[in-house]
């Protein structure tokens, strides 16, 4: 065991690791190259209220805390999860007596920010404006939706990006020689294809990466004198890594968004390739189901009306079967609905009427559309003048019209020239151009 680990058993190589200058900094790359505002700002001292997006094991807390050491700022860390408003009241104390007796400011890190509440973001704000606290939040969620406005609009956002295969392999070999805080003392080989492998299974998460590193790293202890890591054992401890997929979150909405965009825009590969996305990260197939059922009605409506049976066939497979046969039946569905062809004219033409609901109100059903199953009724004339379609040629009543008095006339439904509409228009246009009879 190396003296690193022995000085500090208890610290994970992930937090030994943790970078102690932006030039150790991995990734990041479009906000921290030369330059950039947020690189600009660090190196100078800085300090500005700001909210850290993006997905875990970005170096979110760690660019934090590289903020603060920039600019001899206290660091005050709080968690979200635990944290409540007499821990935010104690670190503005805090920050009070930094101020009046070192003259130093001070930076509050709340990590998964969004899981406070309205009133507990509120807290912050009064310490925002007098300067008390400069406020650095990190969350895994869309800020949009997860922070309040108050506080969004003093602080800027910066989104930080997964890191690549590149990055995590460059870490991996950095902390496979660093001798004071890595596994430099081990001596261990590593072949190239063996931190490929890790680093494809850490999915951009950087701690992921280091901690299944380190768990290869006691297999080959284990295993005796041999003091290399083969792809075999990174195979073992990568083996277990799921991508990333946050059920409910913006990544499971991104997800969903992209597989109806690719089935809308008739590819079905990348169809496919977004499908399996969100069942391998635990999706529900039903939810799928559900949303595919949706594409088939929406997106390809009645220019292939098979699309929705096909759609609710797939649905009802799953239900009956379950994985993984019915996993293939929606994939089934979902590369028949790419390659359909492709008419939005009814969710179109619902979303119009629908307008004109509410523009108009409620007028009345005229007279002659009205059932009469009473004698009074009929009196009243209800049903009278009415024309049965089914008695005229073609069962179609040329001139009739069914929308309500006061009201224009309508054409919410104009059917595409792609597959079935083509005939459905053919019709339409046919029976449309009868002249309504005499008299």
């Amino acid at each position: 065991m190396s003296a690193a680990v022995e000085r500090d058993p208890l610290r994970p190589l992930a937090d030994r690791m943790r970078p102690r200058s932006l030039a150790e900094f991995t990734g990041q790359k479009h906000l921290l190259a030369p330059g950039k505002p947020l690189q600009a700002s660090i190196t100078a001292g800085q300090l500005h209220s700001l909210i850290l997006w993006g997905p875990p094991g970005t170096g979110k807390t760690t660019l934090a805390r590289l903020i603060a050491q920039s600019s001899n700022a206290q660091f005050i860390a709080l968690s979200a999860v635990m944290a409540g408003v007499k821990d935010i009241r104690a670190a503005v104390e805090a920050a009070r007596s930094s101020r009046a007796q070192h003259g130093r400011p001070t930076l509050l890190f709340l990590d998964e920010v969004h899981r406070f509440n309205k009133a507990q973001q509120d807290t912050f704000l009064p310490y925002l404006e007098d300067g008390t606290l400069t406020f650095v939040g990190a969350t895994t969620e869309n800020p949009s939706f997860e922070v309040i406005s108050a506080l969004l609009s003093r602080a800027r956002v910066y989104v930080l990006r997964p890191l690549s295969v590149e990055d995590l392999t460059g870490l991996l070999q950095t902390a496979l020689q660093d001798e004071e805080r890595g596994l430099g003392r081990e001596h261990l080989a590593a072949e190239a294809e063996a931190l490929e492998l890790i680093a494809r299974a850490a999915d951009g998460d950087a701690r992921r990466a280091l901690n299944m590193l380190e768990l290869a790293a006691g297999l080959i202890e284990a295993a005796g004198p041999a003091r290399a890591l083969t792809a075999a054992i990174a195979q073992e401890v990568a083996s277990g890594g799921l991508r990333r997929f946050d059920k409910g979150g913006d990544q499971f909405y991104d997800q969903i968004s992209a597989l109806h965009k690719a089935v809308r825009g008739s590819d079905p590969d990348a169809a496919l390739y977004w499908l399996c996305r969100m069942l391998d990260g635990g999706c529900d197939p039903l939810y799928v189901a559900r949303r595919v059922t949706r594409m088939a009605v929406e997106d390809v409506g009645l220019a292939d009306p098979r699309a929705f049976t096909l759609a609710l066939d797939a649905w009802a497979a799953y239900e009956r079967m379950g994985s993984p046969e019915g996993e293939l039946a929606i994939a089934t569905a979902v590369v028949y609905l790419a390659c359909a062809p492709k008419s939005n004219a009814v969710y179109v033409a619902m979303g119009e009427a629908q307008q004109d609901v509410v523009a108009f109100g409620t007028l009345e059903v005229p007279l002659q559309l009205r059932n009469a199953p009473t004698r009074l009724m009929k009196n009243l004339g209800f049903g009278r003048d009415y024309r049965y379609a089914h008695d005229e040629p073609d069962a179609y009543a040329a001139g009739e019209r069914y929308l309500p008095e006061g009201m224009p006339d309508r054409r919410y439904y104009r059917p595409v020239s792609r597959g079935l509409e083509i005939k459905i228009s053919e019709a339409l246009a046919r029976l449309r151009a009868r002249p309504a009879p005499k008299g």
